[in-house]
Formats: structure tokens, sequence, C-alpha cells
């Protein structure tokens, strides 16, 4: 009898190991891609992906019905749908979440949503804290002032106070910038980007350091956009956007590049572009005039990881 238990103890030892392994192959092997194949999972089961927006025109924000819209939105829902086909789902719903600079990460980290899909700087010190899609778009920091103050080059800020949005990039741009140049600037934070440039509309702050594509769009969609200029001198070169991830999340992110990558070489893609760059957007028809970038048409046509930023 001791001896049928020990075999009969044994065959359970190696049926419990075995089902320990064919479940971790199902699931990706390491902590890291379980969790990865737990989003594809429960995307599957659910039939609904989570979606992060923000207030940021032109890539992502809601309209005054509700709607949530942008260039990047633009994207995504073509993502979810090849994901949908993907994943042999008859329906994908896609729920919207909005997020804020400063807790776009911890809203992936507590799996709120699955994919932030707005305009995210994809730097080194980010890649720490999240995966990045490949690049939708590029864009170059510069600052806001009044136009009759005349300022245009990073020197005619010495001295004067900068706004910063929290939670971007650009905090960390503008610090570095007034140690470098040794600038003496007051820098004044503020808990959004509306914020940020409300403070130079109001004489608070001398200017506002930012993505020069979204002060472009912010300055369009002021009341008296003349009141307002784009700095010459450049505050920080060119760096990309991508969406953004949960670290370990590889199967997943790895679907979504399949599904970018493919999106980025249709013929239409040039046509998603212009339909939020250079025409007319909501809700107050206002036009960025801005063509794509040979940067961006390169990594259109080629995409690829971006690892050396």
């Amino acid at each position: 009898m001791p001896l049928m238990l020990k075999i009969l103890s044994r065959t359970l030892a190696s049926v419990a190991v075995i089902f320990g392994v064919t479940h971790a192959l199902a699931a990706g092997t390491g902590t890291g891609q379980e969790k990865a194949a737990s989003t594809l999972e429960r995307i599957r089961e659910t039939g609904r992906i989570r979606i992060g927006y923000g207030d940021t025109a032109p890539f992502s924000y809601r309209l005054p019905d509700g709607q949530v819209v942008g260039y990047s939105i633009d994207l995504c829902r073509q993502v979810s749908e090849t994901l949908r086909k993907q994943l042999g789902l008859a329906s994908l719903q896609i729920d919207y979440v909005h997020r804020t600079p400063r807790n776009r990460v911890q809203l992936l980290n507590d799996r709120i949503i699955d994919i932030e899909c707005n305009a995210s700087t994809n730097t080194a010190e980010r890649r720490r804290s999240a995966a990045f899609a490949l690049s939708h778009f590029y864009a170059s920091t510069r600052y806001v002032s009044l136009t009759r103050h005349g300022l245009q080059t990073v020197d005619d800020l010495r001295g004067r106070s900068v706004s910063v949005a929290l939670g971007t990039v650009n905090v960390g741009q503008i610090n570095e910038l007034n140690r470098d140049r040794a600038l003496n600037l007051s820098i004044v934070p503020a808990d959004g980007l509306q914020a940020a440039f409300d403070l130079v509309k109001g004489g608070q702050v001398s200017a506002f350091a930012m993505d020069d594509v979204l002060l472009s769009a912010m300055i369009a969609a002021s009341r008296q956009p003349q009141d307002f200029s784009l700095s010459k001198e450049l505050v920080a070169a060119m760096q990309p956007y991508g969406f953004m991830m949960r670290l370990g999340d590889d199967p997943f992110r790895d679907a979504v590049n399949a599904a970018l990558a493919q999106i980025y070489r249709d013929p239409k893609m040039a046509g998603l572009y212009r339909r939020w760059f250079e025409e007319p957007i909501p809700p107050g028809n206002i036009t960025l005039h801005q063509p794509m970038s040979p940067r961006l048409q390169q990594a259109l046509a080629q995409p690829r990881e971006e690892t050396g930023i």
C-alpha cells in the first residue's frame, strides 16, 4: 500500500508539472509574457479593448457631442479592427478612457487602459516604464509667447518665467536648458497643457514650452491666434511619438506593431494624415497647414522600433 501511494503521488506530481508547463506555454513564458498574453486573452473573452485618449488635438480629444476623435484615434481604431479579425471576434467594443500626462503610465500599469493612443514622446527614460509602438509622428519642442513681446530665441527667455505641463518630457527639457545656458528661468508647473497655455494668455508667464505641433493646434484654436507666436529657435530637437503599452506585453505589442506596419504602408495612410494636419478639423474647423515631414514619410515607409533616442 505505501508503494502504491508513492506511485500515485509521483503520477499526480507529473500531471501537475505537465499542466503547469502547458499553461505557461499558452500564456507565454515568464511573468511579463503571461501578463501580455492575458491582455489579448481578456480582449478575446470580453470583446472589449480599452483605449486611453487625451485633450490633445489633433491626436486625441473629445468633441462637444462626446465623440472621441483624432489622428491617433483613427489609427488605433484600425488597429482594433485588425485585432478583432485576428482574434476571431464578431465585434470589438472600444472603451475610451480619459488620461492625463501625469497618470497615463499608472493607468497602463493598473490595467485601466490597454493602449494609450495620443501623442506621447518616445524617450529612453520613458521606455523604462512603458513599451512604445511604431512611431506615428515626430515633433520638436518650441515655446509659445505673446506676439507683442517679440520673443523668438532661447536667449530671449533669459530671466523670464516659463510654464510647463506636469508629466511631459518638456519639464526635463526646459530644466536642462536652464542649467546648460544659465538662463535664470522661473519655471512654473501646470496641471495640463491648456492650463500652461492659459498662463501665457493671461500674462502670468512669458512663455510655455511644449511640442510645436500641439502649440500650433492650441494657437489655431484660440479666439485670437494672432496674439501668439511660436519661437523660431528650438528648445529641443525632433523626437518620435508612439502609442504606449504595458512593459512585458510582448504578444500584444507585437500584434499592435504588425497592424500599424500594415496601416502605415497602405496608400490610404497619406489621406488619413491629411485629414488631421492639412484639412479643417472639428469642432472649430481649424487647419494646421502641416504637411508630412520627410522623417515621418521615411518612418511610415520603413516602420521600425525607436531604440536609440
